[in-house]
């Protein structure tokens, strides 16, 4: 049952009651519909507190002839996940229906603001949330227990690792630049290897002490060691071979005293790539095997979609929960930050606007790569990208990339609405 059904039925015999969740404390206020305050206490945020919050809502419910229950608190880092999923799923507590929500601090605030002159404490504050519930003000869905928050601490997780890889790359440039400086700044037409990062580009960097062992090496010893490190995977290993000589001669020198230390620290940094690489596999595995029997029939939807695989489908409905918190795509988008401030003054309307962020972060992350995905496999996200590509001369690939994101919240909201799955032939946006 959605909140707001709830309410309009039940709100007369409902508790409504506000946590303010701290990383030690959890400070609680319960209200009638009426506004009258029934209950206020505070405990630690422990199993024993939350333990002592059960009975006092049990015994508030009972003493005054409530049938219902809703149970608001800020969404509070991590420190309300515990307290959240204790109260939503108690055996004890299920025969007044619960609703618990974690709410957006910014939605609280604003609200907070209607108040004239009001101090800012713990009891207040839990004040001000439970009179938020009771006014109706919730838009968001349900706590949505346990399953749902395994399968988001996968994908939360997965993009941590993602982000380590990212800062290792960029940490490492450094070294690599002192080492080998033209591999380092050369053009893409120019680099020996298109991955710098990759095994042949990896071996070259830590297995050859200096520049001169390569520059002085003959070109078949270099074919030889290429082709062997890339699985003769090179098309043209004669060309690489020279191209690396090349930027090998043409680098700068260094004392001998620092080869030996930057190729350790180089070394390390790959190490801790392929072992963080080797982690997101083991990730993979653990978000295909919770993904199964859980929001079935949006799963199918999602990977129905040419270029969204399990792992990028579980990422997007970890966050999104299910359609139904959406009353359109655009409401979708904002949610994921995928929207862009207006700066307009008079007849001047600027170009280059800026995307909002203001949204989850992780629905925003999944849902650009399952857009990088998507147009390499349909035709029409392709061509959609590459024209908007076109249209700029600065950050075009980041803006065609979130434009076509955008594109796609249309036709992921269309497709599990509707309860579809993707056919070529029906209109992309699914509108």
């Amino acid at each position: 049952m959605k909140g707001g059904d709830f309410m309009k039925n039940n709100f007369m015999s409902t508790l409504f009651v506000g946590i303010d969740v701290s990383s030690k404390t959890n400070v609680l206020c319960a209200l009638n519909f009426q506004g009258n305050k029934l209950l206020k206490l505070q405990a630690l945020n422990n199993q024993p507190g939350a333990e002592s919050i059960l009975d006092s809502i049990l015994d508030c419910l009972n003493s005054n002839s409530l049938k219902y229950v809703v149970i608001a608190l800020e969404s509070t880092s991590f420190y309300s996940t515990h307290i959240a999923n204790f109260l939503s799923s108690n055996e004890e507590l299920m025969f007044y229906k619960p609703l618990v929500y974690c709410l957006n601090p910014k939605s609280v605030a604003n609200y907070r603001k209607s108040f004239v002159d009001i101090d800012k404490t713990d009891p207040l504050d839990a004040y001000v949330i439970a009179d938020f519930a009771r006014v109706g003000r919730i838009t968001c869905e349900p706590w949505r227990g346990a399953q749902f928050l395994a399968l988001q601490r996968l994908s939360r997780h997965r993009l941590h690792i993602v982000e380590c890889i990212t800062r290792e790359k960029t940490y490492m440039v450094s070294n690599i630049y002192l080492k080998f400086s033209e591999l380092a700044v050369l053009d893409k037409n120019e680099l020996p290897f298109s991955n710098t990062y990759g095994t042949a580009s990896a071996a070259v960097l830590t297995e050859f002490l200096s520049l001169d062992d390569i520059t002085y090496s003959s070109i078949e010893e270099l074919v030889a060691f290429i082709s062997a490190k890339g699985k003769n995977r090179f098309s043209n290993p004669i060309e690489t071979a020279k191209l690396l000589q090349k930027a090998a001669r043409d680098s700068y020198r260094l004392d001998k005293v620092l080869y030996e230390p930057l190729n350790t620290s180089i070394s390390s940094s790959f190490n801790l790539i392929k072992a963080f690489d080797d982690e997101i596999k083991t990730i993979d595995k653990a978000i295909e095997k919770t993904i199964k029997g859980l929001n079935t029939t949006e799963y199918q939807s999602l990977t129905s979609i040419p270029g969204i695989g399990p792992v990028l489908a579980s990422g997007i409905l970890a966050e999104i929960g299910t359609i139904t918190s959406f009353s359109s795509h655009d409401a979708l988008a904002k949610y994921a930050g995928l929207t862009w401030r207006v700066n307009q003054s008079g007849n001047y309307s600027a170009d280059d606007t800026r995307m909002t962020k203001t949204g989850n972060k992780y629905l925003r992350y999944y849902l650009i790569e399952a857009a990088n995905s998507v147009k390499n496999n349909i035709p029409e996200y392709r061509e959609f990208y590459n024209k908007k590509y076109g249209e700029v001369t600065t950050h075009c690939h980041k803006r065609a990339l979130a434009l076509t994101s955008r594109k796609l919240v249309r036709l992921i909201f269309g497709l599990l609405t509707k309860n579809q799955i993707y056919s070529k032939d029906k209109v992309g946006d699914m509108q």
